[in-house]
């Protein structure tokens, strides 16, 4: 008999966020809904990573909004996210009743799967979004975060996943956010998991495809019997991205698996973003072809750019190598965490300092918070010295309770603080766009009534025109030139085309 294999679709969420920096405004994605809503996917992924702060930030777009309007435009489909624990969507840890608070809005909005991950793989970071999304009725999907060490064995993930079951969540999803899952691993891990926490336990894989070798760790993946798999549409795929979704759907025949995916409405997909993706050129990761060289320093893509940024700021671009090569020295002395948000961020500004100043000689405050068990327990154990360090930095104790234990409940502060600000609509999901980016939320809030941007630009726009002297001279200008014009609090989008 031959098995199916469910898919859940990457594009409007983890495809332009890998590809593009978050940066695809929800008008790019309206157009499509109708096609992916029909084509079989298990799931869409559509908010959370990444999206919430580029909308408030970038875009100025409610990401509440956003996920009303998924809700409408894809009614036959599951919406899915990707929330970071204790962390929900933004970069320190919240108490528990924001996180519940959180859960119960998101659900109230459209949201029915939910990926939670903790940085640190400490599972009592996750276990009361887990609780949440039980409450809610909604799928509680927990996460282990893949990654590679000395320290790390398929045996250790197959622990953590037997602790994610107890905590009870209806799915298990293995999340490799690096490319670093090989195929063999792919198939011991989820065989682990199915003979330990039973056959009938769900495992979803996510992989990017960086490394070049992931497609074929899906495909061994399903042989273990993984019971859904994500991709991402062929033209919004690859480099630090994913594997193309219909190279899994022509991978199958023969094999004893298929997916319910619709090949028609795939290429009517595919089409749409090949016309879309050129207009966010400017935004595009320069990664674009297989880098192996990330199973040895297990960096993911965005951890590189990233990098590359904070060293160009400091005048020193061409110390890159030097970084790379200290990011596992510091990720040693840390405990081994793996190298997602916001752990990737820790780790590779520390290693960023290392270079510039020397060895630890300066440690940044999230970088002490880390080794002092702030964010969390890693599954290694962190360097004695540096945590004394950190210690006497940041003048603060190290802790082992859970780190979420040691927050007042902030609910109400968190309101009154937000009611101040002007453009707060009262809303708790505004009160929640504060907590999590009190930074940015102030200017948001202000800003929300001049409408969202689109930072998308024709692929003429995307070069300079050659200049025009006044007497003639000069290339002459045979395509349309773009402007970008402000009238009062809006700006406007203006195409000129040549006499």
């Amino acid at each position: 008999m031959t098995r199916t294999v469910e898919v859940t679709e990457l594009a409007l969420r983890d495809g332009h966020q890998s590809l593009l920096a978050t940066r695809m405004a929800m008008e790019d994605m309206v157009p499509i809904c109708e096609d992916i809503d029909q084509a079989g996917y298990w799931s869409v992924e559509c908010w959370g990573g990444a999206t919430y702060d580029s909308c408030i930030r970038f875009l100025n777009e409610d990401p509440w909004e956003r996920l009303r309007t998924f809700r409408k435009l894809l009614p036959n489909s599951r919406l899915q996210m990707l929330l970071r624990g204790q962390n929900l969507l933004g970069y320190r840890h919240y108490e528990d009743t924001v996180v519940d608070r959180f859960v119960e809005k998101s659900a109230e909005n459209g949201m029915d799967v939910f990926r939670v991950f903790d940085a640190l793989n400490d599972v009592r970071n996750i276990k009361r979004a887990l609780e949440a999304v039980r409450r809610t009725g909604k799928h509680a999907e927990a996460t282990i975060c893949y990654t590679t060490s000395p320290l790390h064995s398929v045996d250790m993930f197959v622990d953590m996943a037997e602790q994610l079951c107890e905590a009870g969540c209806d799915s298990i999803c293995i999340k490799d956010m690096a490319a670093l899952l090989r195929p063999q691993p792919a198939y011991d891990l989820v065989k682990g998991i199915k003979q330990r926490c039973g056959e009938d336990t769900v495992v979803h894989v996510h992989v990017h495809s960086t490394t070049g070798v992931t497609l074929v760790s899906l495909m061994k993946a399903i042989e273990a019997g993984a019971d859904i798999v994500d991709t991402c549409i062929s033209s919004m795929s690859l480099g630090p991205g994913h594997n193309p979704t219909e190279a899994l759907v022509e991978m199958l025949p023969g094999t004893g698996y298929e997916t319910r995916l619709d090949k028609d409405r795939l290429r009517k997909i595919k089409k749409y973003f090949a016309g879309i993706r050129p207009r966010y050129a400017e935004f595009a990761s320069n990664i674009l072809g297989v880098e192996t060289d990330i199973f040895d320093s297990q960096i993911p893509g965005g951890m590189i750019s990233n990098m590359e940024s904070q060293l160009k700021q400091q005048g020193a671009a061409d110390r890159v190598e030097e970084v790379m090569a200290e990011v596992p020295r510091v990720r040693e002395a840390a405990g081994f965490p793996p190298l997602v948000t916001p752990s990737s961020q820790i780790v590779g500004t520390q290693a960023v300092l290392n270079v510039l100043m020397g060895p630890f000689k300066v440690l940044t405050a999230e970088f002490a918070d880390l080794m002092l068990g702030y964010y969390g327990e890693t599954q290694g154990d962190r360097d004695p010295k540096l945590i004394e360090a950190a210690s006497k930095q940041a003048k603060k104790e190290p802790i082992t309770c859970r780190p979420a234990d040691m927050l007042k409940p902030e609910w109400d502060q968190l309101r009154t603080n937000a009611l101040e600000l002007e453009g707060c609509n009262g809303t708790d999901e505004d009160v929640l766009t504060y907590a999590m980016f009190p930074k940015v939320a102030p200017k948001f809030f202000v800003d929300r009534a001049n409408g969202p941007k689109n930072l998308g630009k024709s692929p003429e726009s995307q070069t300079e025109p050659s200049a025009v002297s006044a007497s003639g001279g000069g290339k002459s200008i045979t395509g349309p030139i773009s402007y970008k014009v402000k009238l009062g609090n809006r700006t406007h989008s203006v195409s000129v085309e040549p006499a």
